[in-house]
C-alpha cells in the first residue's frame, strides 16, 4: 500500500505540467500571429495605396525607389514623383508585375537590367521624362511588353535595335520628341507581327525613308502616325499620303489638317500637303497604285514585238502580276485572241505593236507573304514603220568621196602612160640598190621644183631635179648634193610596179 501512495501526486503532477505547456504553446502562436499582421502591414510603402495586388505610390514626391514591396503587386504606380534614374535590379522580387507606370518623373537614365527580374511586364509608361537616347539593353527582358510609351521625353536618338525582341509589342509611343531619324526597316512582319501603332508624330522628322515605309507591314502603316513634323516636299511623300487618304488610313484621314510639309526656297514655305494639291499638279498620283514606282519611256515601229518588262526591286517566291493596258480593255480577251501574251517573270509580250497600242501600261506585282506591292509604268509610242528609201547620210558621202579622190590620185601616179616610150632607160647606178627604189619615187613625187627645171622649162626633155641627203664635204660642213635625174620609166606587168632609173652626176 505504501508503494502506491506516492503514485497518485506524481500523476497530478504530470497532468498540471502538461496544462501548463500547453497554455503557453497557445500564447506563443498568438505572438506570432501578432508579428505576422504588423509584418504584412509594413509591406505597403508609408503613403502608399495598397490592395490585394495594386500599389500606388503616386504623387508624393518621392526620389528614390520604395523598399519594401508586396511581391503580389501586379500593378505599380510611380508616376508624378521626383525619381531620375532606375537601377539594375530595381524592380526584384516582383514577379508578378505586368503594368508599370512612372510617367511625369525626371529620369533621364535607365541602366543596363533596369527591367531584368520582370519578364511578364506588359505595360510600361515612360513618358514625361527626361530619357535622351534609348537602346537595345533597356527593354531586352520584356519578351511580353504590349505596349510602351516614351512621348513627351528629349528623345533625339532612338537606335536600330531599340525594339528588336519585342516580338508582342502591339503599340509604341514616340510623339513629343526631338527624333530626326527612325530606323523603320527594323519594323517587319515577322518581328513584330502584332504592331498596330507606331506614333512618331511631334518629332524633327524630315525626310522618311520610303523603301523602308513601303516594307512596313499593312496593318503598321495604317498606324503610323507622322502628323506635326517638318518633312520635305516632294512627290513621293505627297503621293504615299494620298494613297494612304483614299485608302481611309486613321493615321491619316483623322489628323488630316496636322501633315505639313516644307517647300523649297528662302524662307521656306510650309504647307498643308494633303489639302494644297495644286501644288503637286505635275505628280502623277492617279494613276499609280503603289509607291515605288519607276517609269520608262519605249518607242518601236509598227510591226515589231514588243516586251514590257515587269521588274522592280521584289525578289520574294509568292509573287502576282497585273497589267492596265490603255484604252481599258480587255486584256484577258486580247490574251486568248493572240494579240497580248503575259510571261511567268510578269513581262508583256505585244506580238505585233500597232499604232493603236500606245499609251501607258501599268504593271502592279504583288508579294503575297510580305504583303507588299510595287508597280511600274511603260510609256509605249508605236510609230509608222521606216522608210526603206532613206536619204543618204552625210558622213558616209564624204567618207566615199575621199575613198575615190584617193583611189584616182593613186591612179594618177602610178598607171599615167610614160611620155617619153622611145627613151631607153640609162644603166643602173650602183647606189640604186642601197636606198631603195620605192622611196627614191615616192621623194622624186613630192620634191619642190628646181630653177634649174623652171629655167629649162622651154626644152623638150624636161628634168627633176632632186634633194638627196646632206652628204659630208670638206673640213667636215656639211653639203647638199643636187642630182638632176633625166626619168625614165619601164612598165613591169608582172609586178604591177614602176621602176625608175637614175643617173647621178657627181
Amino acid at each position: 500500500m505504501l508503494s502506491v501512495s506516492p503514485t497518485v501526486p506524481a500523476l497530478f503532477l504530470i497532468e498540471s505540467f502538461y496544462r501548463a505547456t500547453k497554455r503557453m504553446t497557445s500564447t506563443s502562436y498568438m505572438v506570432l500571429f501578432s508579428l505576422l499582421v504588423r509584418i504584412s502591414g509594413a509591406s505597403c510603402p508609408q503613403g502608399c495605396l495598397c490592395t490585394s495586388d495594386i500599389l500606388n505610390c503616386g504623387s508624393l514626391g518621392l526620389d528614390r525607389f520604395p523598399n519594401p514591396l508586396p511581391s503580389t503587386t501586379s500593378v505599380l504606380d510611380l508616376s508624378h514623383n521626383r525619381l531620375t534614374w532606375l537601377a539594375a535590379g530595381t524592380f526584384h522580387g516582383l514577379p508578378r508585375l505586368h503594368s508599370l507606370h512612372m510617367s511625369h518623373n525626371r529620369i533621364s537614365l535607365l541602366s543596363p537590367g533596369a527591367f531584368h527580374n520582370i519578364s511578364s511586364l506588359r505595360y510600361l509608361d515612360l513618358s514625361s521624362n527626361k530619357l535622351q537616347v534609348v537602346g537595345k539593353f533597356h527593354f531586352q527582358n520584356l519578351p511580353d511588353l504590349e505596349v510602351l510609351l516614351l512621348y513627351n521625353n528629349r528623345l533625339s536618338r532612338v537606335e536600330s535595335n531599340t525594339l528588336m525582341g519585342l516580338g508582342s509589342l502591339r503599340k509604341v509611343y514616340f510623339s513629343l520628341n526631338q527624333i530626326t531619324d527612325f530606323p523603320f526597316f527594323s519594323v517587319r512582319k515577322h518581328s513584330h507581327p502584332n504592331l498596330v501603332t507606331l506614333d512618331l508624330s511631334s518629332n524633327r522628322l524630315f525626310r522618311l525613308p520610303m523603301d523602308d515605309i513601303v516594307l512596313l507591314p499593312v496593318a503598321v502603316q495604317k498606324g503610323l502616325f507622322l502628323h506635326n513634323n517638318s518633312l520635305e516636299c516632294d512627290c513621293s511623300l505627297y503621293r504615299m499620303f494620298w494613297h494612304w487618304e483614299q485608302k481611309g488610313y486613321a493615321s491619316v484621314k483623322d489628323y488630316k489638317d496636322d501633315y505639313k510639309c516644307l517647300m523649297y526656297g528662302e524662307p521656306q514655305i510650309s504647307i498643308n500637303f494633303l489639302r494644297s494639291a495644286y501644288f503637286f499638279e505635275n505628280c502623277t498620283v492617279g494613276k499609280m497604285i503603289s509607291l515605288i514606282s519607276p517609269k520608262a519611256d519605249k518607242v518601236v515601229y509598227e510591226g515589231e514585238q514588243v516586251r514590257l518588262d515587269c521588274t522592280g526591286t521584289l525578289n520574294g517566291e509568292d509573287l502576282s502580276y497585273s497589267w492596265i493596258i490603255p484604252h481599258q480593255e480587255n486584256i484577258s480577251q486580247l490574251i486568248q485572241n493572240g494579240t497580248l501574251r503575259l510571261n511567268q517573270d510578269g513581262s508583256l509580250d505585244i506580238l505585233a505593236a500597232q499604232s493603236t497600242d500606245s499609251g501607258i501600261y501599268q504593271c502592279t506585282a504583288v508579294d503575297n507573304t510580305r504583303m507588299i506591292n510595287e508597280s511600274r509604268e511603260v510609256n509605249l509610242t508605236v510609230v509608222a514603220q521606216r522608210s526603206s528609201e532613206e536619204p543618204f547620210n552625210t558622213g558616209y558621202t564624204t567618207l566615199l568621196g575621199c575613198v575615190v579622190t584617193l583611189v584616182l590620185i593613186l591612179m594618177y601616179l602610178y598607171l599615167t602612160p610614160c611620155r617619153c616610150g622611145c627613151c631607153k632607160p640609162p644603166p643602173s647606178s650602183p647606189a640604186i640598190s642601197t636606198f631603195g627604189e620605192d622611196r627614191c619615187t615616192l621623194a622624186s613625187i613630192f620634191a619642190a621644183p628646181s630653177t634649174d627645171r623652171l629655167k629649162g622649162k622651154s626644152q623638150s626633155d624636161r628634168h627633176v631635179v632632186f634633194l638627196e641627203p646632206l652628204v659630208a664635204g670638206r673640213n667636215g660642213h656639211p653639203k647638199a648634193a643636187f642630182v638632176v635625174e633625166q626619168p625614165a620609166i619601164e612598165w613591169d606587168t608582172e609586178n604591177f610596179t614602176i621602176i625608175r632609173e637614175r643617173n647621178y652626176s657627181e
